[in-house]
């Protein structure tokens, strides 16, 4: 006959400290996503260097992030490697909410372009919130004596030319290329960091700038640089005066510089949609908005969902653009 003896009182104690102490454990990671972001500053890890567009993207936000929310933010820019150190390091960071990551469209290119990016930019991050895009444009020094993208295409056909962008496997690096192939001419790439490139032309250092339109329109407007046209499939409000490539007759160009923000893998889905929320009021905050616009900026309301299908769509558009160009950062 089996004896089934009953429990020893400590047995039982030992069953209700294991209970109380995951009871602990749940209550205490609570309040945790209950009190984000007010535990501690919450670090914006910019992809690129201060004054890059990215840069400005987050500078812009922190102040009405900090005012909707009641926490801190502050920017931290961790430049190199096309944005591949930042994203390194937040895809390390505790997934709390605490450390996120501004990226461009860079963070959708860089897994093709790189033999090794260090990071999957569909699994190791959890999409937050589409920032603001703006086209790419083409400018020139004043120096230059074309007045259109049609003639700067004759002068190349005829002359040594050379263009900075924003860096290898940039957007704007890729734009170039694309319409070098549909122009059929070679012009020599000269890849700088994003905030540098516009400057290189400003100097001389190259004729010819393909950036997007934030550290480019400042000195348009200053009569520093020369806009020939923009990378969208329509004029800039910002600049109607500058032509779209597409009136040139080079289709299917639609290109754009995006901005987002991610959060490492595994951060908890109340804190991430928060995030999504007071990003989304901060971005449609009338002065965010005018200082978008200034900049040839526009964002759009968007949930954590939609900017993950929207990734899922870009990383192999963007994969297909860098096969096709030849274009390898290393």
């Amino acid at each position: 006959m089996l004896n089934f003896a009953r429990p020893s009182s400590l047995l039982w104690g030992l069953c209700g400290g294991l209970i109380g102490l995951t009871g602990l454990s749940a209550q205490a990671q609570a309040p945790a996503q209950t009190d984000w972001p007010k535990a501690k500053p919450v670090t914006l890890l910019v992809a690129f260097a201060p004054g890059a567009s990215t840069d400005i993207v987050a500078r812009n936000l922190t102040q009405k992030l900090s005012e909707l929310t009641g926490g801190n933010f502050v920017v931290e820019n961790k430049g190199g490697a096309g944005g591949n150190i930042a994203s390194a390091q937040v895809k390390r960071a505790a997934p709390d909410g605490y450390t996120l990551l501004v990226h461009s469209v860079a963070f959708a290119v860089n897994p093709s372009l790189y033999a090794d990016a260090g990071y999957d930019a569909l699994k190791d991050f959890v999409p937050v919130a589409l920032g603001p895009k703006t086209p790419n444009i083409f400018t020139v020094n004043p120096s230059v004596s074309a007045k259109t993208l049609p003639e700067l295409v004759e002068a190349a056909k005829k002359s040594p030319l050379s263009y900075a962008s924003s860096g290898i496997g940039t957007t704007t690096h890729l734009s170039m290329e694309r319409l070098k192939t549909a122009a059929k001419v070679d012009i020599v790439h000269v890849p700088y960091q994003p905030a540098a490139a516009i400057n290189a032309v400003v100097a001389g250092h190259t004729p010819i700038a393909s950036t997007s339109m934030p550290p480019a329109v400042p000195m348009i407007k200053a009569g520093k640089i020369k806009a020939l046209a923009v990378t969208s499939a329509t004029r800039s409000p910002l600049l109607p005066d500058v032509p779209s490539i597409t009136e040139y007759g080079y289709k299917e160009f639609d290109d754009y510089t995006w901005f987002g923000f991610f959060a490492p893998a595994g951060t908890p889905p109340a804190v991430v949609e928060k995030l999504n929320a007071a990003l989304n009021r901060a971005m449609e905050s009338p002065e965010v908005v005018e200082k978008f616009a200034l900049l040839g900026m526009a964002s759009t309301r968007n949930s954590t969902a939609d900017f993950g299908n929207f990734l899922r769509a870009e990383v192999p558009k963007w994969s297909a653009v860098v096969k096709s160009s030849g274009a390898k950062a290393d």
